[in-house]
């Protein structure tokens, strides 16, 4: 697949995830309730990022769990695959902060938010993520965005993280 164009390199990422923190706070009057869950695969490490500067700019732990959607998803019911989910934290009466790469369609989002009505009943659930590409299939709107990025259906946004691919970094294909 060939590149198209780089959309964001590392030290945009890094602004986004610091402007999201930022939001974040802003909005939730502080981290006091508050808790971060990552969807996977790449919603986990820029979710670890956000709660990670989160507790640095408020001096306190900002809870971190990781959630794997697959048996939430309505396209695709594999009962072979492990549960990967991984939140050591009560989330009920928190404000929990769902991060996610790219938003499309939405329907990763509305899983995410099935999985995590399954283990609590949350205060509030929020949606960030690094790129809105449009294209919504169902009416789910994140409360922090990244990069906002009007696509084509063909086209085909690619988040590369350090920790999963060796870099930080949007592109299109």
């Amino acid at each position: 697949m060939e590149t198209k164009r780089v959309i964001m390199d590392d030290k945009a990422v890094a602004r986004a995830i610091a402007r999201i923190s930022y939001e974040i706070i802003e909005r939730n009057k502080g981290t006091e309730e508050l808790c971060i869950v990552g969807i996977f695969s790449r919603g986990v490490p820029l979710g670890r990022r956000i709660a990670a500067k989160l507790s640095e700019l408020e001096k306190n732990e900002v809870p971190f769990g990781a959630l794997d959607i697959t048996p939430y998803r309505d396209d695709s019911r594999s009962s072979t695959e492990t549960d990967k989910t991984d939140i050591s934290f009560d989330i009920t009466d928190r404000n929990v902060v769902i991060v996610d790469d790219v938003i499309f369609t939405g329907r990763s989002s509305r899983a995410a938010i099935d999985a995590l009505i399954k283990r609590g009943r949350p205060r509030s659930i929020q949606l960030a993520v690094l790129v809105d590409r449009g294209h919504r299939e169902l009416p789910i709107r994140p409360d922090y965005v990244g990069k906002n990025l009007p696509t084509s259906h063909s086209e085909v946004v690619k988040v590369s993280t350090v920790e999963i691919d060796g870099t930080d970094g949007v592109a299109i294909y």
